[in-house]
């Protein structure tokens, strides 16, 4: 899929001046990522007879750091707290394993989207309607519809308007298959006159032009949502983008640390090319060796081949004698090598913001320093910075799944609960000390045994007060300790 000609095609439609040139940071992103970048990976070298092309060793460490704060900022062990229990279960079942995020796999894909996000600096969770019908532009209430949540990565989002830095209208384009056939499926989000517009077009791809094609069964054309509630949230990693702010697109979160990838693969390009390169070499008089009817050397296996050498010149010892059979035994510089691999690790974690001491190189091999307890304070203050874009994407997502929910299923829920996320931050938080400092909270008369509970047990605040014998007047019943709440529990 070629994104200027999608471009193209929506200016022209449209009347926008949309230009394509910010996309070319995001396939260098997602090539890094993918662990080969041509222009850095790809080289030529003399053998001393002609020149031969070859591809530099990589740790693919884009990916390894995406993945990191995939794991760190979403994972299955992040809470959403829903305060309104048929809008709790609604959307992520009464054991949070069903709901739409079940049914959508939501914790798999969403950890994998982030991933993306940080990737390519863009995200975007879109909810689509299957099963809809639609009357005079407008959606109709059906208990049989169904939500599907796609997931998509910056090269298929198109901002058309930003305020404040906050896409409004916007494009998600995709390559689909329909019966063995490639086209372009084109999403629009517009919102005018305070509703959404949503619009579908199908696409081939032909020289260079869309040519528009039927809509499959089952796709409408174009509907009102009938709300300003965005069917879409954005997820991107929560720095400046310092390359064009204007786009609406964020930027990867090793965008400033290209320099630094390099640096790692070529330490670790030279590790392995010292490995490669320092085998033992024999080197034998050609008195000393057999040929055959050809020639050829003859060794006893292919391994031999490698470490005997003739030399058709005999070598002098120091002496003046004749020397027959010499040795080379070449430095794998193993400690050197490893030293300037860790050194580049340290520099490119400090740049996508984990501290220096993320990553270990031991023994050939990347290992995450989890037990590490030294300086974290710099991964602490850019997780918490992560985690206000997540917490605001995933508080979109669920209110545009409530309103489906409510408007176009017909369901009891309500847009308009409360949403809170608790994030598994014990990776780089000493839970138990936190713990304990809020139950001194509790006891110096600071917080409410129901606030502990909404955040230590996931409870929305109703059943919260209810445990701990909440009332109207602000009065706590006589239930015991904290601590023996806990104890109990």
């Amino acid at each position: 899929m070629d994104i200027a000609t999608v471009i193209n095609y929506l200016n022209k439609k449209l009347g926008y001046e949309l230009t394509s040139e910010y996309y070319t940071h995001i396939h260098e992103w997602e090539c890094w990522w993918r662990g080969y970048f041509k222009p850095f990976h790809e080289f030529t070298e003399l053998n001393g007879k002609k020149t031969i092309t070859r591809d530099m060793y990589t740790l693919k460490m884009a990916k390894k750091v995406c993945e990191d704060w995939a794991s760190l900022l979403l994972n299955d062990k992040t809470q959403i707290v829903i305060t309104h229990n048929a809008s709790s279960e609604f959307v992520q079942g009464k054991d949070s394993t069903g709901g739409v995020f079940g049914d959508n796999d939501f914790w798999v894909r969403g950890n994998e989207l982030v991933e993306r996000a940080f990737m390519s600096g863009t995200g975007a969770f879109v909810l689509r309607i299957e099963n809809m019908s639609v009357a005079n532009d407008k959606i109709i209430k059906d208990k049989e519809s169904k939500i599907r949540i796609e997931c998509l990565q910056a090269n298929h989002i198109i901002p058309l308007t930003i305020k404040q830095r906050k896409i409004i209208d916007v494009a998600f384009v995709s390559e689909v298959l329909q019966k063995g056939e490639k086209f372009i499926y084109i999403e629009t989000h517009i919102l005018k006159d305070g509703e959404y517009q949503i619009t579908n077009s199908y696409f081939k791809e032909e020289e260079g032009t869309l040519m528009e094609q039927p809509l499959p069964e089952g796709i409408i054309e174009s509907f009102s949502t009938g709300s300003d509630i965005p069917m879409f949230a954005i997820v991107a990693p929560n720095i400046v983008n310092n390359i064009d702010s204007t786009v609406g697109l964020g930027i990867s979160i090793f965008a400033d640390a290209i320099d630094n990838l390099k640096g790692v693969d070529l330490a670790y390009n030279n590790f392995n090319r010292d490995l490669k390169l320092g085998g033992k070499k024999v080197f034998l008089s050609a008195q000393l060796t057999q040929t055959d009817e050809n020639g050829n050397t003859l060794t006893p296996d292919d391994v031999a081949q490698q470490l005997f050498i003739q030399v058709t010149e005999d070598n002098m010892n120091e002496n003046g004698t004749s020397k027959q059979i010499f040795e080379y035994n070449p430095s794998l510089r193993v400690g050197e090598n490893k030293d300037g691999i860790q050194a580049q690790l340290d520099y490119l974690s400090f740049k996508v913001g984990f501290g220096t001491k993320h990553y270990q190189f031991n023994a050939g091999s990347i290992v995450t320093a989890t037990q590490y307890m030294g300086d974290k304070q710099e991964l602490v203050q850019n997780a918490n910075k992560h985690y206000i874009s997540i917490e605001r994407s995933l508080k979109g997502l669920v209110r545009g799944i409530l309103w489906i929910g409510k408007e176009v299923l017909g369901n009891d829920v309500n847009p308009d609960a409360q949403v809170t996320i608790n994030f598994e931050d014990s990776y780089i938080i000493d839970k138990e000390a936190e713990r304990m400092r809020d139950l001194q909270e509790i006891s110096a008369g600071i917080k409410q045994r129901w606030e502990y509970r909404v955040k230590w047990y996931g409870e929305d605040e109703e059943t919260a007060k209810k445990m701990t014998g909440y009332t109207s007047d602000d009065q706590l019943l006589d239930f015991g300790s904290e601590e023996d709440d806990e104890a109990e529990e």
